[in-house]
């Protein structure tokens, strides 16, 4: 009886592991790194996170701790996208056009040749056990441009900031965040250096629920712990879209 139901169970795993296939196929052309370009540094290109193309395919969103605060104009160092083209990459220049220093994400725009536009989803029926993936460019300095796709579920809908056990660890950042709170989506999923920007996305759809950026949860909800763990966090996309909104996107 065992043997019949594992066999009778084997397609639909089958079915689901083809269709995530067809859509990492589909999020991949829109999925792009992020990080500086200077021609006379050795290597010229700095990659700092992961961002992917919405709206028009002009714009990117990615998270807001990858975008260097300051470039070396003297240098010719400029804010760029990179898109892996098979053995080739492709430097583009950007602007950021829009920051929300708050929810850790930022808009940047490049002048032309859009990419294919990733579709925002509608994160406010997300679910604990719902199954999500995400695609970006962990450890590209070492690893290179190739696309990488985690797979996991919603741990948790869960608090960015929670209240600490003792007030030894409130300083001005937790006490702000506490006051500003907002709701953020836990992930079993390991997210790398490198994947900060990366779309998180329904893996049949290919809707985009969230942007992975843990560095601005990390700070206040995990400070409690002198070994910060491995957790994985998301923006949900709505903060996106109100981002988006302000610039008429």
């Amino acid at each position: 009886a065992l043997a019949l139901v594992l066999i009778a169970c084997a397609p639909i795993a089958g079915a689901v592991a083809a269709d995530l296939a067809d859509t990492i196929h589909l999020i991949k052309p829109s999925v792009v790194a992020v990080g500086t370009y200077q021609p006379t540094r050795k290597p010229a290109a700095d990659l700092l996170g992961t961002g992917f193309a919405v709206t028009d395919g002009l714009h990117v969103i990615t998270s807001a701790h990858v975008v260097p605060r300051i470039l070396d104009d003297e240098h010719r160092e400029t804010l760029s996208v990179f898109l892996p083209r098979g053995d080739v990459v492709e430097a583009r220049p950007v602007r950021l056009v829009a920051e929300d220093r708050e929810h850790d994400l930022a808009v940047l725009r490049m002048a032309e040749s859009p990419l294919p536009a990733l579709a925002l989803g509608d994160d406010q029926n997300v679910q604990e056990g719902q199954s999500v993936a995400f695609t970006g460019f962990p450890a590209a300095p070492a690893l290179g441009l190739y696309p990488v796709t985690h797979r996991g579920i919603i741990s948790a809908v869960t608090p960015a900031a929670v209240p600490p056990p003792s007030a030894g660890y409130l300083d001005h950042r937790m006490i702000q965040r506490l006051r500003r709170n907002f709701t953020v989506f836990q992930l079993d999923a390991t997210a790398y250096p490198g994947n900060s920007g990366s779309p998180l996305f329904d893996p049949l759809s290919g809707d985009v629920i969230g942007v992975v950026g843990s560095v601005a949860v990390k700070e206040t909800k995990e400070r409690v712990l002198q070994d910060p763990s491995g957790i994985t966090y998301a923006i949900p996309i709505r903060y996106a879209k109100e981002l988006l909104a302000e610039i008429g996107r």
